[in-house]
């Protein structure tokens, strides 16, 4: 989500909201009013998205980074590192 388009876009849609909503309306308070909202409606949406964005990045990078631990586990045929019993191990 590049924030320049998104700005641009944010604000050609609310410029057409309160068009709209002046022609519906014929009031300049009330659609100055409306259009705020519409404004701060969009800027948590906004939010949102980049927080789910940034959740789904993180995410996917978490199953990365277990699979390729997972992977480097299994590379290695009848080792366990976790366990110090194998031979080769002093119990003191």
């Amino acid at each position: 989500m590049y924030a320049p388009r998104v700005f641009v876009s944010m604000i050609g849609a609310l410029t057409v909201f309160a068009v709209v909503t002046y022609f519906l309306n014929g009031s300049l308070t009330s659609t100055l009013i409306q259009t705020a909202i519409c404004a701060v409606l969009i800027q948590i949406g906004y939010f949102l998205a980049v927080v789910f964005l940034i959740w789904r990045k993180a995410r996917e990078h978490g199953k990365k980074a277990a699979e390729v631990l997972q992977s480097a586990n299994d590379d290695k045929p009848g080792s366990n590192s976790h366990r110090l019993d194998r031979p080769g191990h002093f119990n003191r």
